[in-house]
């Protein structure tokens, strides 16, 4: 399996906002990456709902 092809500077906030090292969201298989950010997204879509 072969790195994400994102730029450095996506990595580092994706990894920020995601909660895991950069080597891990490197290395993810993009199908558990797109869950993942269908998450956040879910989750900052609630919050800004309930501001």
């Amino acid at each position: 399996m072969k790195p994400l092809q994102i730029s450095p500077e996506t990595a580092q906030k994706l990894a920020k906002e995601l909660n895991v090292p950069i080597e891990h969201l490197m290395h993810m298989p993009q199908h558990i990456l797109l869950q993942k950010l269908a998450e956040l997204a879910s989750r900052t879509g609630t919050k800004k709902e309930t501001e």
